[in-house]
């Protein structure tokens, strides 16, 4: 087989393998869209306000990427319904309400306070791997259904404000169903 032969069956490997990988996680959307609830849509006005810098926040916006949204079964499992799958650019802002990312060329994405469940910091979640503690991941919950949300920020210092503000914010916030370990039954 010659020099272009080999190039062109190369080739066509490349786009079978990313076509494959497509189906993959166009599959996992179907499946996912059928278990998982909606996922909360962002205030307008809210974020109306956050453009115009006239939202009440907790903390000055936190630059950074936005990782991904996983389950909270699995770090990698990464949810795959609408985009908040998908990594991009982004501002985090903590706002009495709940926190909002803002997302280069993706929809935002809104955790609501009482949705809210708890705060660290991870080495990686789906998508992003970084050293100790490089990411900032927020536990949340609609319904029965838990998530973990990454951010990595562009200032890693971000984090000694963010995880106790958050962790404020979600003390405030009652969680709708009691979580006990596996096992108890609350007698």
């Amino acid at each position: 087989m010659n020099r272009l032969g080999l190039t062109l069956l190369f080739l066509l490997l490349i786009v079978v393998l990313g076509l494959l990988m497509w189906w993959g996680y166009r599959n996992r959307a179907r499946r996912q869209a059928k278990v998982l609830p909606a996922f909360p849509e962002a205030p307008t006005a809210l974020v109306t306000a956050v453009h115009e810098g006239t939202a009440e926040t907790l903390l000055p916006p936190s630059t950074g990427v936005y990782a991904s949204t996983v389950t909270s079964q699995s770090w990698q499992d990464r949810v795959a319904v609408g985009d908040v799958g998908f990594r991009s650019e982004a501002t985090a802002h903590l706002l009495e309400e709940g926190l909002l990312f803002e997302r280069a060329g993706a929809n935002p994405v809104w955790i609501p306070a009482g949705s809210l469940r708890a705060a660290r910091t991870e080495a990686g979640i789906a998508g992003k791997v970084m050293g100790a503690d490089g990411l900032l991941v927020v536990r949340w919950a609609i319904d029965d259904h838990e998530f973990d949300t990454g951010f990595r920020a562009d200032d890693k210092d971000d984090y000694e404000r963010w995880v106790p503000a958050l962790s404020a914010l979600t003390s405030r916030a009652t969680p709708k169903t009691p979580m006990t370990p596996e096992g108890e039954n609350g007698d």
